[in-house]
């Protein structure tokens, strides 16, 4: 059995991008900035009245936790990605793209039928992210896609805010954190999106159960989780569910607290054409950074790296040879 750093569980979908406008927003009543669950009629529908606007139609493999453990794999770990995709070209075109990247998953994949996942991807001018979500398949991820092996012998589990809509998912991402408890395994998870943490508040506290050992969040996700009114009082409120955890902050870095001390890393300056990935591949550069035995701050340094040339490109991927660049620059 391999040895893994980073054992991941989330959503399978492939990513199409659409350059749009706030108004296009706004006609098609679409809620700015976060992600909204749609059945794959009315993507089909926005698809199509807005294919002029298409900028990424090349089928990007995604998923909030694919995006980082492909970045950290990239980087040189060993990952593994619990999922579900479809027995269609979907399906058998994702997992060509993990196993392009290194990426190990459950060898029972793509067995089923069904619908592949897909997300809509919609860019603003400002560089915004809004994205239009069909789950396909992966709305019936569960418990019967842990591989228990590959957990046992990995170093982190990372989880995705994402699964606490998911009736199967929920509770495959709390057997996960449960099942890396008992086995020494560090456990991470990013609370994903402001419309997670607005609706599916108690779900994600029962998925950080006891609490975790790492938090991913960014500042508005951090006060909505909290019900906190500055970041000073949200940084220790999340103390109660985490013992470290990360605050993104965009352009301004990150707030960090590695169970001892709290900093402030600066963010790299970057002409942001499109933050789709951007917190994906700060948990992914973190995370890998962790498992190279480095420390918080120089893990910070890289994930501010990483999201600044992620957001400078369309897509939520970084191409193999900009990896390379991106540890030469750490």
């Amino acid at each position: 059995m391999k040895n893994y750093d980073i054992y991941a569980l989330g959503a399978a979908l492939l990513d199409t991008e659409i350059e749009v406008s706030d108004a296009d927003l706004n006609k098609f009543n679409i809620e700015k900035g976060v992600m909204t669950l749609v059945d794959e009629a009315r993507q089909h529908e926005l698809v199509s009245q807005l294919s002029e606007h298409l900028v990424h139609s090349k089928r990007s493999s995604g998923g909030s936790a694919a995006n980082s453990v492909i970045a950290a794999s990239y980087l040189g770990s060993k990952c593994f990605y619990s999922c579900k995709v479809a027995d269609d070209s979907n399906g058998r075109h994702y997992l060509s793209d993990l196993s392009a990247a290194g990426v190990d998953y459950q060898q029972n994949n793509a067995s089923e039928q069904g619908i592949t996942g897909k997300c809509l991807v919609l860019i603003t001018p400002d560089a915004e992210r809004t994205m239009n979500t069909f789950l396909g398949i992966s709305e019936s991820l569960s418990t019967d896609e842990i591989d228990e092996q590959a957990l046992a012998a990995s170093t982190w589990v990372y989880l995705e805010g994402y699964q606490v809509t998911s009736a199967s998912g929920r509770p495959a991402a709390i057997k996960l954190r449960e099942l890396a408890e008992k086995n020494g395994v560090k456990t991470a998870l990013s609370l994903s999106d402001p419309a997670m943490v607005e609706f599916f508040h108690d779900g994600l506290c029962t998925m950080i159960g006891s609490g975790v050992d790492l938090l991913f969040c960014n500042e508005a996700e951090a006060l909505s989780f909290t019900k906190s009114e500055t970041l000073e009082q949200a940084a220790q409120a999340l103390k109660e569910v985490s013992k470290s955890y990360v605050i993104t902050l965009g352009a301004k870095g990150a707030y960090v607290f590695d169970g001892h001390e709290h900093f402030h890393i600066e963010g790299q300056a970057a002409d942001a054409i499109d933050t789709n990935g951007a917190g994906d591949m700060f948990a992914g550069c973190f995370l890998h950074s962790l498992c190279q035995g480095k420390d918080f701050k120089e893990a910070a340094k890289l994930a501010n790296s990483g999201a600044a040339m992620v957001v400078s490109q369309y897509g939520p991927r970084l191409k193999a040879e900009q990896y390379k660049t991106l540890l030469n620059q750490a």
